[in-house]
């Protein structure tokens, strides 16, 4: 196996470790996770400390959630969609907060955040929920990237521990949060329903 291959082995295995020992993990039980020698592992990194870095940087990365939101059925009921939606949010969230829990950190590294690469990330994200959104565009009350922007931030601190003291909103909760409001269906008037 060459160096590079070697590498990304290594950091998928570590961020593995990683979500189930948080920083305790130790390079013996990384190698013995990827089948090789502990010393093979100073051949591809300098330090645990680099390895245990790119393994978070890793989980920042967006991985499989754009196929899977490319999956979302387009001819779906908008309902239905959403529901899809909130879902694969949900799961990147909590695997994300339970991750940074483990390793202690607060919020995302800067250079995560910050980089050319993460702005064009979440541009392209944008793109993506709002496409999940806009077919049913002219039965909004309010623009689509609102009705996203919206979603996403109720599906975050739904999802999150803390935030949500504990209880966990659903993705049927957050959805029908979102497109109904809590008001009883006789109470919603076409002025409670603009935003």
């Amino acid at each position: 196996m060459n160096p590079t291959k070697r590498r990304e082995v290594l950091v998928d295995v570590t961020l593995r470790l990683l979500r189930e020992h948080g920083r305790d993990v130790t390079t013996k039980q990384i190698a013995e996770a990827a089948g090789i020698a502990e010393g093979t592992i100073f051949r591809v990194v300098d330090t645990k400390d680099e390895l245990l870095a790119a393994a978070v940087a890793r989980a920042f990365e967006p991985g499989d959630l754009v196929a899977r939101i490319e999956e979302i059925d387009a001819s779906l009921p908008l309902e239905e969609r959403l529901l899809a939606l909130v879902s694969i949010m949900q799961q990147r969230f909590r695997a994300t907060f339970s991750l940074m829990q483990k390793v202690g950190m607060i919020r995302p590294p800067d250079h995560l955040h910050d980089s050319p690469g993460a702005v064009e990330w979440r541009a392209r994200l944008e793109l993506l929920l709002t496409g999940v959104v806009a077919p049913d565009a002219d039965r909004l009350a309010c623009p689509v990237d609102h009705l996203v922007h919206v979603l996403r931030l109720l599906t975050f601190a739904g999802s999150h521990e803390h935030i949500a003291d504990g209880r966990f909103l659903t993705p049927e909760q957050i959805v029908s949060t979102v497109l109904h409001g809590l008001l009883r269906p006789s109470s919603i008037t076409k002025e409670t329903t603009t935003c």
